[in-house]
């Protein structure tokens, strides 16, 4: 990759982890994503795991 190139793609496999400016950018970028993501599945998974609880008849 050329200096000035710009990224064609922001898949990981696409990224030059070797420069530090993309280096930074991306991995927080990811480490954000994956904390959304690990969230809004947690949430999901508790939200299903209630609804099928609430649905055999089980009151709190």
């Amino acid at each position: 990759m050329l200096h000035g190139e710009t990224l064609h793609s922001a898949l990981p496999q696409d990224i030059p982890w070797w420069m530090p400016d993309h280096f930074i950018f991306f991995g927080a970028l990811y480490a954000v994503l994956f904390v959304i993501l690990g969230g809004l599945g947690y949430v999901i998974f508790k939200s299903v795991l209630h609804a099928k609880h609430d649905s055999q008849g089980h009151s709190h």
